[in-house]
């Protein structure tokens, strides 16, 4: 056995995608080598699950012990803020990070707000980060949000519209106007360039000429668009992907009608109001995953009022590709594994919950290839518990960050 070798024997393994018994992980470095039926001399013994995965949360940026009017959510400038990173909001001394490692919740997708149409970027971060610097695993995409939330803020900067459809036709707007800009631009650069190989073909012009003329054609193009509209155009062209918040179900509609005329990749985050099966098959139907939740809040708006516990059963009936969030502070990162009661009171099989806040929130953000399941090659992301994952009092007595110790509880 290697120096930096660490071996785990797992009375139960729910490695995010089924469950085994007695089965032994094997660990180099920051990475997963092995799962085996090997009895070999372990260091740890417990039952294990990947760690967990928060798809939509504000963490470090609404913090803990400090007045609402401090919380960073939300930038009241403008509508419309692609460009805002909420890496430069965050403060890593929130308590609340400490807490969700402690419970095995090792990385978030932390978002701006939702006051705005678009409040800024998505980025999947490590919360056992000590610093920015540490931080950041992923640049996912943006976050937007319809319904309610964006025509509340009549009071804030900026153009405002107070109802829906006013709020609705601003979004499209920028994006129609944005598209004719594309559009001009690309044609005069196209004629520019044909205009050129005129030159060239009439030997007016040497190759060399040519080629640093058509380079000047093509920085001009690039500088018409400001760093706003580039960011916009990420998610024109489907590089990046829009976590959309939205509750209630119009608004869904509405929004697989925006994701059709505008062939956007985006996940519909929250889907609280939700009370009817095929609003979710449609989602499904779509390829929109969901990322569902908070569950067990207050419903403290009018767009909550069907935001019943019981709508968990209509999603897991449903043909919707779904993950979980905690939207914390609305509930705390470290209750993401409790939000799961709501499932396994449905009747859903422990592993298949569990797989939710692992596996499945991998899937959405993009990041299943390193995270979200127990296997060989896989980071060394993973939660050795002293009881059943599931049981109320069960607790991590080994917390495993990419190969790194961060909890050990004797």
């Amino acid at each position: 056995m290697s120096n930096n070798q660490l071996v785990i024997r797992a009375k139960v393994l729910y490695d995010g995608k089924d469950k085994f018994d007695d089965k032994t992980i094997i660990i180099e470095g920051e990475r997963i080598v092995e799962v085996c039926d090997k009895k070999l001399k372990y260091d740890y013994e417990g039952y294990v699950t990947p760690a967990f995965i928060d798809a939509h949360s504000h963490i470090g940026m609404i913090r803990e012990g400090e007045p609402s009017e401090e919380a960073e959510g939300n930038d009241l400038l403008e509508q419309i803020l692609p460009t805002n990173n909420p890496l430069n909001s965050i403060y890593f001394d929130d308590r609340a990070f400490k807490d969700a490692v402690d419970f095995g919740v090792l990385y978030s997708c932390v978002v701006p707000g939702s006051g705005n149409l678009i409040g800024g970027e998505a980025k999947i971060i490590r919360n056992y980060a000590a610093h920015r610097g540490e931080a950041v695993m992923k640049d996912y995409g943006y976050k937007m949000a319809l319904g309610y939330n964006p025509r509340s803020t009549t009071s804030w900067k900026g153009k405002r519209p107070n109802t829906r459809m006013g709020v609705y036709a601003l979004l499209e707007k920028k994006l129609d106007d944005l598209l004719i800009k594309k559009r001009k631009a690309e044609l005069k650069k196209k004629k520019e360039i044909l205009a050129l190989d005129e030159k060239l073909k009439n030997e007016k012009l040497t190759k060399s000429q040519y080629d640093e003329h058509k380079q000047i054609i093509k920085d001009q193009y690039s500088l018409n668009f400001s760093s706003a509209e580039n960011a916009l155009f990420q998610l024109l062209q489907g590089n990046k992907t829009a976590k959309i918040h939205v509750h209630k179900e119009d608004d869904i509609m509405y929004l697989v009608d925006l994701v059709k005329k505008y062939n956007l990749k985006v996940t519909a985050d929250h889907t609280g109001d939700v009370f009817h099966k095929n609003i979710f098959n449609i989602l499904g139907e779509n390829d929109i995953p969901i990322v569902y939740g908070p569950l067990g809040s207050l419903a403290y708006k009018v767009e909550l009022k069907h935001a019943y516990y019981q709508n968990a059963k209509l999603l897991m009936e449903s043909n919707a590709f779904y993950g979980l969030m905690t939207d914390h502070p609305v509930i705390q990162s470290y209750s993401l594994r409790d939000s799961l009661k709501f499932f396994l009171i449905q009747g859903m099989n422990p592993k298949d919950a569990i797989g939710i806040i692992t596996r499945k929130n991998a899937q959405i953000l993009g990041i299943d290839d390193e995270f979200g399941t127990v296997e060989a090659n896989k980071k060394a992301s993973l939660l050795v518990w002293d009881k059943n994952p599931l049981s109320l009092a069960s607790f991590p007595k080994l917390v495993l960050g990419e190969g790194k110790i961060l909890r050990k509880k004797e």
